[in-house]
């Protein structure tokens, strides 16, 4: 267990928990080693205590600590120690996007687009490293407050897909790509599509797609076209727009093939943000012959009962749900393929059955209910199919009699749209429409709807009454009441754990119900949010009962006490003093110090004055044993020789980590050019070592095999490192 203050691999302090996430705990710590401030992630019990997903995870991590580069957090140690499983990162000072989203409500295009470069940037470096994130979303991507933009935790999304974490772990399925949606293969144009949801949200302050259950999203990504982010925030520019929608596309065919195709129209939509420079991909044109990949010809052969390997099935040709557009079937294949599908109509489109049951098992069968409801759902409507349609004919017929008789003047006078020039609108009817669609069409209009739920043995969510007639005027921003269907056994209460009393008491509000807060302590959920709740999240109440939200006063204090203040004492003060407050010695460190009035006094305490404590945590100390020399140093730092590496390239850009004897770091910076000069004065430490870190990179190139084809060798990176020594001057 992680306690505040205590010390991991003898190197980093514990100093104060910042952070918590689905997979691990974040705490600030300092490397004592270095003498800077570091990130400390470590992993959740549960997680840990899989051996399996603890091998990948650090396989993964390790490769992460590779990566060199502004945009993204550095991975700086990895390792476990007592059943604890950590990483240690470069500490970020600033807020999460998500955060930032929600304290701004939407970001302005610049803003959004210049944080959009400075993530695929960052991206870019990793894919060119073969490294893919597999987890874009906003809680990913930390603000400094300088307005640096870092991408973090490379990595966790494999480690977790690889041992089939369930989907509250392994993030936001709202940011997932329809190819990770069904399981199957996910490169860089993955990383591609979530960032596009990513931008999409800071326009527009909202995701694309959204629904009551994490199964019933996932279908959404696969199915449902993307919505243009211009229908929310109008002002946003074509180019923007365009390229929002390309790097969501369904098929990773249609995407941006790359990030530097994705920065370089990035750059240019703030040049000229209405211009259409964007180039989508024609679906026409698109369907040209050409040669299948090895890729789509796996995925034809599972079309056609070739290969039953995996879950996707013949609905899934790793490139979205339309098979016959996106692979270019040959022939025979296309008429296979033509007869298949007119069989599934007859059949009521079993495939799309399959997908969600499918789907479903991706995402854990704690949505079994979810889909079997759906499933005896679809069953009755293919048998009242036939009535729908010629009732919807019927109210199609007598709205356009009644939009025609007003533009004639017979019914009040000639109108041309639903929306009158003096501010008011025509009402609509929703009744017998789901909530969420009549919700958007009143929203669209410019009215306001309120919703209040009944029992009734109608289709939950099916609208059953609203209080202004089809046809009536009114003034825009009006409130609409509808009734709403709910189930004879309640409506299903929204999971609000995790969210703020605020955000929580007013969705449930909405919902119908009545909310009563209660407040109590918790050791990992932060002050002022929910912890839990009665009813749970998922089950049914019904409409007007009262759900109890149990919200966080932070951590218990009860039987805990307050460290006192140790430095400007003597040891043996501090021993007394630390005995009498219930507390224990820890380790006493003799340690130089620039301030000769604590010489042979406590100069540090391990736990900062009055912070609550459990009784008995012990407190190390460090005792000053009086001013140190100092040292100071001028000189250059020449570039790696050709003894040191012969492929060394002049200006590829080198990390340069300077690290006294004493563990003290010196300096670290990336330098381009050589010799590179460097000066330090009063340090504590005697001597240095100059490590220096670089890529050798291997460009593409081509060769012939013996059957005379010819064989691409993609560019590769290798990691370099050399050490060297330096020897510092005592200053008089």
């Amino acid at each position: 267990m992680i306690k505040i203050g205590m010390l991991i691999a003898d190197r980093y302090e514990v100093l104060e928990k910042i952070g918590t996430g689905g997979m691990s705990d974040v705490y600030k710590g300092k490397d004592h080693k270095l003498n800077r401030f570091v990130a400390i992630k470590v992993l959740k019990q549960e997680f840990y205590e899989n051996a399996n997903f603890v091998s990948k995870f650090r396989m993964e991590a390790q490769v992460s600590a590779g990566l060199m580069h502004p945009n993204i957090v550095n991975v700086y140690d990895v390792g476990e120690e007592k059943g604890l499983f950590y990483i240690v990162m470069e500490l970020v000072d600033g807020i999460t996007l998500k955060k930032y989203i929600e304290k701004k409500g939407r970001l302005s295009v610049r803003e959004a687009v210049s944080i959009a470069i400075q993530v695929s940037m960052g991206l870019e470096a990793a894919h060119k490293a073969h490294v893919i994130h597999r987890d874009i979303k906003p809680q990913n991507i930390m603000i400094s407050k300088d307005g640096k933009v870092k991408v973090t935790d490379f990595g966790i999304a494999k480690a977790a897909t690889s041992n089939t974490i369930t989907s509250n772990v392994m993030g936001s399925v709202h940011y997932t790509s329809p190819e990770q949606a069904r399981g199957g293969y996910s490169d860089e144009k993955s990383d591609i599509y979530s960032l596009g949801i990513t931008l999409f949200e800071m326009l527009t302050g909202r995701v694309p797609f959204n629904g009551e259950t994490t199964v019933a999203i996932a279908i959404k990504q696969i199915q449902q076209p993307m919505p243009s982010p211009r229908e929310f925030v109008p002002d946003v520019p074509r180019s923007v727009e365009q390229i929002v929608l390309k790097c969501c596309e369904k098929s990773p065919d249609r995407r941006y093939q790359n990030m530097t195709e994705l920065i370089t129209d990035l750059k240019e939509s703030l040049l000229h943000p209405d211009d259409d420079f964007v180039q989508r991909v024609n679906p026409d044109t698109e369907g040209a012959t050409r040669l299948a990949s090895p890729l789509e010809r796996d995925g034809m052969g599972r079309d056609y009962g070739e290969d039953s390997r995996g879950i996707r099935g013949e609905y899934d040709d790793g490139y979205g749900e339309d098979a016959e557009e996106n692979l270019r079937l040959r022939p025979a294949e296309r008429s296979r393929e033509k007869d298949r599908r007119s069989d599934q109509s007859r059949r009521g489109d079993d495939s799309h059955m399959r997908l969600e049951r499918d789907v479903r098992h991706r995402y854990s069968t704690d949505y079994q209910d979810d889909f079997d409801d759906e499933e005896e759902r679809q069953t009755r409507g293919e048998h009242t199919a036939t009535l729908i349609a010629v009732l919807a004919a019927v109210v199609i017929g007598a709205a356009v009699i009644f939009l025609a008789g007003r533009a004639l003047g017979v019914w009040g006078g000639p109108s041309t749209s639903a929306e009158s020039s003096t501010g008011t609108v025509v009402m609509i009817n929703v009744v017998g429409e789901d909530e969420d669609k009549a919700k958007k069409e009143l929203t669209d209009l410019g009215l306001d709807p309120q919703v209040t739920y009944e029992e009734s043995s109608e289709k939950s969510g099916t609208v059953l009454t609203q209080d202004i007639d089809e046809g009536r005027e009114v003034e825009k921003g009006t409130t609409v009441q509808l009734t709403v269907s709910a189930s004879s056994s309640g409506i299903e209460v929204p999971d609000e754990t995790g969210k703020s009393k605020a955000e929580a008491r007013s969705v449930l509000e909405q919902k119908g119900f009545k909310v009563i807060a209660e407040e109590q302590s918790s050791e990992s959920v932060e002050s002022g949010y929910v912890v839990s709740q009665s009813p749970a999240g998922g089950e049914n109440a019904p409409s007007g009962s009262t759900i109890t939200i149990y919200v966080s006063t932070g951590k218990d204090t009860t039987g805990q006490v307050s460290v006192p203040t140790l430095t400007g004492i003597t040891l043996e003060e501090a021993k007394s003093l630390i005995e009498d407050s219930g507390l224990s010695l820890g380790n006493v460190t003799e340690v130089y110090n620039d301030d000769a009035n604590l010489t042979g006094k406590v100069c540090k305490q391990s736990v900062d004055p009055e912070t609550m404590v459990d009784s008995g945590t012990k407190i190390d100390l460090e005792v000053s044993k009086g001013v140190s020399a100092t040292y100071y140093y001028s000189g250059e730092i020449e570039a790696p020789t050709a003894e040191e590496d012969p492929n060394y390239v002049a200006g590829t850009p080198v990390q340069v980590t300077i690290t006294g004897n004493d563990g003290t770091m010196i300096s670290n910076s990336t330098v381009y050019d050589f010799p590179h000069p460097v000066a330090y004065t009063h340090l504590a430490a005697s001597s240095a070592t100059v490590q220096l870190a670089w890529y050798d990179t291997t460009p593409e190139t081509t060769t012939t095999d013996d059957q005379g084809n010819t064989v691409t060798v993609p560019a590769s990176q290798e990691l370099k490192s050399v050490s060297r020594t330096i020897t510092f001057t005592p200053e008089d």
